[in-house]
């Protein structure tokens, strides 16, 4: 804002310095050369008058040389004064042979033996005067006895005139500086409420809810409305944050107990349950185990919600390699295989700890979608953008494929699968429809995506996107290292 106020003010100083300035120096262009103009007929008239007095007293030849030497020291120029024939009476200067004889021949001395004073000006792109000669009969007009030809350099001139123009500039320049500075000053002046307001902002985004109040008794009045519409906003937006929080730890102590609880008395019923009443008995208990993961699930959704963490450098290699020995057991009790192709990905960036929860909720729906005797497959592959440029250090990406061979999903499934409670029909039990929802916010929490695809095998291709940590330019993409072909870790043994 401050800079916008401030190029505005400048703008508007510019617009008018230029409307004031441009039309004041061709005015000062164009009184410069009507003084030199008049200065020089006054002067051609002066000599003439004395020329005149001079050859009707018989002193011509006396005085007129002195008289016209004196006259173009004074101007700086050069005087000729011509009899009526055209030839030469006195001069300041030299003059040619052949420019003596044609001295009755110029337009301007022609013209004021014909009784007429002739001005020859000539100007310059910016206004100011480039040439100047004055001719002027000497005597009475309706005959003349000679005539006086004065001829002025203009040099002076363009040098007062282009100062001018660059007093003008300097003018300018320092209006300018001066409201530069002026303007910066007012426009943080003005712009503080809304720094304020920006910095608060920043604060309640930052803060997890917690901000200072904004003075509302500063600025234009729209701006105190909108300080005001801000206090009332965040502090509502605090309170449900402080709920929220609230619940959260309230629920997973008040939530967790009582399910533990039914799940220990519903165990102890079983020693006295009949035979024909175990099967709802185990399905109390399942349903049990269902609401306790479902808890779990929406605990962590809350809990990453109200906690936006900063994505960090993890191993993903190392990760997926950990949690494949720790499911392994579990796939084998199932009659599933579960293989693991490993390779040179480098680092990723995501949450902490989000990796390991995408891996358990994927591999936990793979286990339960997977019939006995198939494979579940956890691969890693290196996705480098094009290359542009030799060093284009721009970073990859790194896909987590999650493949199981179970029945999959069709095209409308898969676009809701991410949906909260959502489950498939003819999905197996023990699901909560809740663990797609978060696998996808903690790979948008960690600057990622995830995908569902169909796999080759008639199941499921979970595709898991993060970015990679490791510059293109490093190896394991286009201009550096070529990335090694994945490793596949021995699978299990069925049990």
């Amino acid at each position: 804002m401050t800079r916008r106020l401030l190029l505005s003010y400048l703008s508007l100083a510019a617009l008018v310095l230029l409307c004031l300035e441009i039309p004041l120096g061709f005015v000062y262009s164009r009184g410069e050369r009507e003084r030199v103009v008049n200065a020089a007929k006054d002067e051609a008239e002066s000599v003439s008058a004395y020329a005149a007095l001079s050859l009707a007293a018989g002193r011509a030849e006396r005085d007129l040389p002195e008289r016209v030497v004196h006259c173009a020291q004074r101007i700086g120029g050069k005087v000729v004064i011509v009899d009526a024939s055209g030839a030469p009476l006195a001069t300041s200067h030299r003059l040619d042979v052949g420019m003596s004889g044609t001295l009755a021949a110029r337009p301007g001395i022609a013209a004021a033996l014909r009784g007429t004073s002739t001005v020859d000006v000539r100007t310059s792109r910016i206004g100011g005067v480039e040439y100047l000669s004055v001719a002027a009969p000497v005597g009475q007009e309706a005959r003349p006895v000679g005539a006086v030809w004065l001829t002025v350099p203009t040099r002076m001139v363009h040098e007062r005139v282009h100062h001018v123009w660059l007093l003008l500039a300097l003018g300018g320049l320092a209006v300018l500086t001066a409201v530069a500075v002026v303007g910066f000053a007012f426009a943080r002046w003005a712009g503080r409420p809304i720094r304020e307001l920006e910095d608060a902002t920043h604060e309640l985004a930052e803060g997890g809810g917690r901000f200072t109040p904004v003075t509302i008794t500063k600025g234009p009045p729209e701006v105190r409305s909108l300080a005001a519409a801000f206090n009332h906003t965040a502090a509502r937006f605090a309170h449900l944050l402080s709920s929220q929080r609230a619940f959260a730890g309230e629920a997973s102590h008040q939530l967790k107990t009582p399910l533990a609880a039914l799940r220990l008395r519903l165990e102890n019923l079983e020693p006295d349950v009949a035979a024909r009443a175990r099967g709802s008995l185990t399905a109390a208990v399942t349903e049990t185990d269902r609401l306790a993961r479902m808890v779990e699930h929406l605990l962590a959704m809350a809990r990453l919600e109200e906690h936006a963490a900063i994505p960090a450098t993890v191993d993903l290699g190392a990760v997926c390699a950990e949690r494949h020995r720790t499911w392994q057991p579990l796939f084998a009790k199932e009659d599933v295989s579960l293989v693991l192709f490993a390779g040179s990905v480098g680092p990723v960036l995501a949450v902490p700890g989000a990796v390991e929860q995408i891996m358990d909720n994927l591999l936990s729906n793979a286990l339960r979608a997977s019939p006995a005797g198939s494979t579940v497959t956890i691969e890693l592959r290196l996705q480098a953008p094009p290359r542009r440029a030799l060093r284009d250090s721009r970073p990859g990406w790194v896909d987590l494929h999650v493949t199981d061979e179970g029945p999959g999903m069709t095209e409308e499934q898969r676009a809701r699968a991410f949906d909260r409670f959502w489950r498939a029909p003819g999905a197996p039990k023990g699901g909560t429809g809740l663990g797609l929802a978060l696998v996808q916010r903690l790979a948008h929490a960690s600057g990622g995506e995830a995908t569902l695809r169909a796999a080759a095998t008639g199941g499921l291709d979970v595709v898991i996107r993060l970015p990679s940590a490791r510059p293109q330019g490093e190896g394991g993409g286009p201009g550096g290292e070529r990335p090694r072909r994945p490793r596949r870790e021995a699978p299990a043994l069925p049990a």
